[in-house]
């Protein structure tokens, strides 16, 4: 066990929510309340505002019957954040944690969050106070390195499939009222969900028709020559745009500057789906809807994929394992076995060699020149989305 100034532990979740970000806790806790090496155990309470605001909740009078709901329950139970730590938090961390006893902390995040646990980390060893860090993943945009996948990611991943299922068949019956709908879906740097749509198509007419990625350069007349070829073939067109969806001169829509930047320096831009309906009217004097599901595709429920929400579960319950068995400064991941047959385990990476990266789609799962992706990232993707997506019929 690491040496720690006492048995109490700390929980926080950072981030943006996933639909299995409360597994994750749930295994957390449920490992830590049967192995009886710890004392209190906290959550802080909307993440690092919590702890330097000192709202920490007592997780143990959280009964039974309330813990298995909130298993199932949409956003992060304990509230998120995303401010960035700051030099000047430092005492203020380090005194909450000498007061409270605290030896052992756990963040459920995303690179952002790993990138925060190693912070800490170095702050504690620096002012000489023994503690044990170990963070578990979570992000619904996949793009946590040096592993295979990220728990989050398959529920939402699900949640684009139908969507773009579901959206393809209305642009169809629609016809001539509005024959075109592009989506926009969450992503920031890599593309992983976007792409994630192309497990509703089954046969070629199906939507979507082309896929926007942040990895692959859109220039925006081969984009409308796409979205006119499927409309003249079919009577409809779908695409699926990452928001960050990129061309020649930057994120597309026109507008080069950021509405808002968080703490950590990402951007935030009105997107490229507005932008694109208009050009597709224009082009193809139709009515073309925009969609932009927000944060419905990483709070739906109903979306869960059965194998995402176990991996989630076990990767909480393995944080608790390693940090008894010593582990420090590390984050869970989660490792596809070779062969066929889908099989995870997980392991574990450095939080130095997590925080603040991004891993984009490899090459191998991109079709630039359909602006489309590979059947080995359907390979890829196919287990992670938990049960076979719906079939549906069409009269032909």
């Amino acid at each position: 066990m690491s040496t720690s100034t006492g048995n109490n532990v700390l929980i926080m979740q950072s981030g943006g929510c996933t639909p299995v970000i409360n597994r994750s806790l749930y295994g957390l806790v449920q490992e830590a309340f049967a192995s009886d090496a710890f004392d209190r155990i906290h959550g802080a309470i909307y993440g690092m505002e919590g702890v330097l605001d000192e709202r920490l909740a007592d997780l143990r009078a959280v009964d039974a019957a309330e813990w298995e709901r909130i298993a199932n329950t949409p956003a992060a139970a304990l509230g998120s954040t995303r401010r960035k730590m700051r030099p000047e938090d430092v005492p203020v961390i380090i005194d909450v944690l000498k007061r409270h006893g605290i030896g052992y902390w756990f963040i459920i995040g995303g690179n952002d969050s790993a990138e925060t646990g190693h912070m800490v980390g170095e702050a504690a060893r620096e002012a000489g106070y023994p503690l044990t860090v170990v963070n578990v993943p979570k992000t619904i945009d996949n793009d946590l390195v040096l592993m295979d996948h990220s728990p989050g990611y398959g529920s939402a991943a699900r949640f684009i499939a139908l969507a773009t299922m579901g959206a393809g068949r209305d642009a169809e019956a629609m016809g001539l009222a509005s024959p075109v709908t592009i989506i926009e879906v969450m992503g920031r740097d890599a593309g992983w969900l976007a792409a994630a749509s192309a497990a509703a198509k089954h046969e070629e007419r199906d939507a979507p028709h082309i896929i926007g990625l942040p990895e692959v350069p859109m220039d925006e007349t081969r984009f409308l020559d796409h979205i006119e070829d499927a409309y003249r073939r079919y009577g409809f067109a779908v695409a699926v745009i990452a928001e960050n969806t990129r061309g020649p001169n930057g994120v597309i829509g026109g507008d080069t500057e950021p509405w808002y930047v968080d703490d950590f320096g990402h951007p935030y831009y009105d997107g490229p789906s507005r932008y694109l309906a208009g050009l597709v009217s224009k082009r193809l004097n139709v009515r073309a809807r925009y969609e932009k599901p927000g944060t419905i595709q990483r709070s739906m429920m109903a979306c869960v994929s059965e194998t995402d929400a176990a991996e989630a579960e076990e990767a909480g319950r393995a944080a608790v394992r390693l940090a008894l068995d010593g582990g420090n400064d590390l984050i869970i991941t989660l490792e596809r076995a070779a062969g066929k047959a889908y099989s995870c385990t997980t392991g574990t990476a450095p939080l130095e060699d997590v925080g603040g990266k991004v891993k984009t789609m490899p090459a191998e799962y991109l079709d630039p020149a359909n602006h489309f992706v590979t059947e080995s990232f359907l390979d890829y993707l196919t287990p992670l989305l938990g049960s076979p997506l719906p079939a549906y019929g069409r009269v032909r």
